[in-house]
């Protein structure tokens, strides 16, 4: 595997305005908040990578994944030639804790592998560019404010939602019906309650939806985190599948989800495995298991969203499912070149790397 030496890094925020606020049953956003690594060789390559502050999941806020950055900022030109694998075992090493930084390093490193390579992003890893199809958000509100984003997301295009829920199980049951009603079929419902209900709230909810004859996808993380054997008893009391998202970080809590028994399926996102090795590492497990994955994203700018779309591309037999609309949710878009994200299709460039040429408005922070 090529070495690869880098010369110089540097670290940018910037921030975007959403078209409208993002909301879930753990937290609310008005803008997406990017911080952006920026890596250069000694063969004169350019490497991108991405992050956003997510605490309320990760527990990694703005200033400390800054200050955990500027950590590799100060070592990183002085480490000399190592390969990809190397690099990020050093990375672990040194930031063990914070899975954002490590994400945002690792991608521009991977960037910069792809370049080297002559390969897209999707090709180094050993697939193929190809257009995917992702779903959208419906932010939790009202149940009008819903019904009436779900009927806006169907005139765009979309006919995969994503419905936020978690802040209490009687209006989450009101909003799904009405939103179904709503949809008359149209869409594929996925729900996600972001670890805002108890196990017998969980299984009351999924038997009325049963109940009701409502079409549903899944259900994504209804229980806490630490909740597995809660997990494992509410898959006992219903046939809806269960998506697991905060419960799997790591490749060790993969292993410790589907040993329990405690999920149907898996989603997978960048900011939570600390970048692209241990999200096909994640994937690759699942392959063996026989359980699909969605790669998924935080609020994510375009250039961490696009890698994590290289990444579903390459792994299309496992990774079945995709949710990547954040940059969708944007009033503008400053990353110029990359992914291209358009309504519901998502393009992958036939370009070498994540094939970004810059990112407008970014303040750097040398």
């Amino acid at each position: 595997m090529e070495k690869i030496r880098i010369a110089q890094m540097r670290i940018g925020t910037g921030s975007v305005p959403l078209k409208q606020p993002f909301v879930t049953a753990l937290r609310r956003v008005d803008q997406l908040e990017s911080i952006v690594v920026k890596l250069e060789d000694d063969e004169g390559y350019t490497g991108w990578g991405e992050t956003a502050p997510t605490e309320a999941i990760t527990g990694q806020g703005r200033e400390m994944i800054l200050a955990d950055l500027r950590k590799i900022t100060a070592r990183i030109a002085g480490e000399g030639a190592q390969s990809l694998l190397a690099w990020n075992g050093w990375l672990k090493a040194i930031l063990p804790d914070d899975p954002n930084a490590c994400s945002a390093v690792e991608i521009a490193l991977y960037d910069l592998a792809a370049q080297r390579a002559g390969l897209s992003l999707v090709e180094y890893l050993g697939g193929e560019p190809r257009a995917l199809q992702t779903g959208i958000t419906i932010s939790l509100g009202t149940t009008a404010a819903m019904v009436a984003s779900a009927r806006e997301a169907l005139e765009q295009g979309f006919d995969a939602l994503k419905i936020k829920l978690g802040d209490d199980p009687a209006k989450d049951l009101a909003r799904v019906t009405a939103i179904a009603d709503a949809v008359a079929g149209r869409a594929s419902l996925k729900l996600d309650a972001n670890q805002g209900w108890s196990e017998e709230e969980t299984i009351t909810f999924l038997q009325a939806i049963e109940k009701e004859g409502i079409a549903v996808d899944l259900i994504e993380q209804p229980l806490p985190r630490e909740a597995i054997d809660g997990l494992v008893e509410v898959r006992r009391h219903t046939a809806i599948p269960i998506l697991v998202d905060e419960s799997v970080f790591s490749l060790a809590d993969a292993r410790r989800v589907l040993a329990a028994g405690a999920a149907d399926c898996v989603n997978i996102k960048l900011d939570k495995t600390g970048g692209i090795t241990e999200a096909l590492a994640i994937a690759d497990l699942c392959e063996e298991r026989g359980v699909a994955c969605m790669m998924g994203c935080m609020l994510e700018g375009a250039v961490s969203v696009g890698a994590a779309a290289h990444v579903a591309a390459a792994r299309p037999e496992t990774i079945t499912m995709i949710d990547l609309d954040a940059p969708l949710l944007c009033a503008e878009q400053p990353v110029v070149g990359g992914v291209r994200f358009a309504g519901p299709k998502i393009e992958i460039p036939d370009r070498s790397g994540l094939g970004v040429d810059g990112i407008e408005t970014i303040q750097w922070r040398d």
